[in-house]
């Protein structure tokens, strides 16, 4: 079993209350726009990270991790990436390839909307984490966290973290 903390637009935002969360997790996922690698150097400190870079992202982030990220953790199948779309609404430059290469989950970040929805048609469940940081028009920082064992997904939970600014 693994335990996982997904997190996404920082925008070059860490704070003791995310670290918080990053110390309780076994790996931590960034679905992109770190901003400042300070963010991701933070968290490797203390835990495994596995990131995207998002469009705000620099040369130098761009050079550290990649736009997709497809791995496997507890035999369930990962696609992270930073502009994705959801279910009905996938961007145009992955749509074709999500339903030949079908995940276990799809993760994107990008909209700074928490969404959590499954995708009937594609038999794989939708991640975004919202947004971490405190730039952007979201009013609630937020993040999510579950287990994966054995091919499932378990123990999801939205974590709100505090108002943004």
């Amino acid at each position: 079993m693994k335990k996982i903390l997904l997190i996404s637009d920082t925008h070059s935002f860490i704070d003791a209350q995310i670290l918080k969360f990053v110390k309780q997790a076994d790996e931590v996922w960034h679905a992109g726009d770190i901003g400042d690698l300070k963010v991701t150097d933070a968290i490797k400190e203390l835990k495994p990270l596995r990131a995207v870079f998002g469009n705000i992202d620099d040369q130098y982030a761009r050079a550290e991790f990649p736009l997709d990220a497809k791995y496997e953790v507890e035999s369930v199948r990962i696609w992270m990436t930073h502009i994705g779309g959801y279910p009905n609404n996938y961007n145009r430059r992955i749509r074709e390839e999500l339903k030949t290469d079908t995940p276990t989950i799809f993760i994107s970040g990008h909209s700074h909307i928490l969404k959590v929805q499954y995708d009937k048609k594609l038999n794989l469940l939708h991640l975004n984490p919202g947004a971490a940081g405190n730039h952007g028009f979201h009013k609630v920082r937020t993040m999510l966290r579950f287990e994966l064992s054995a091919g499932t997904v378990k123990n999801l939970e939205i974590i709100e973290l505090a108002q943004r600014g």
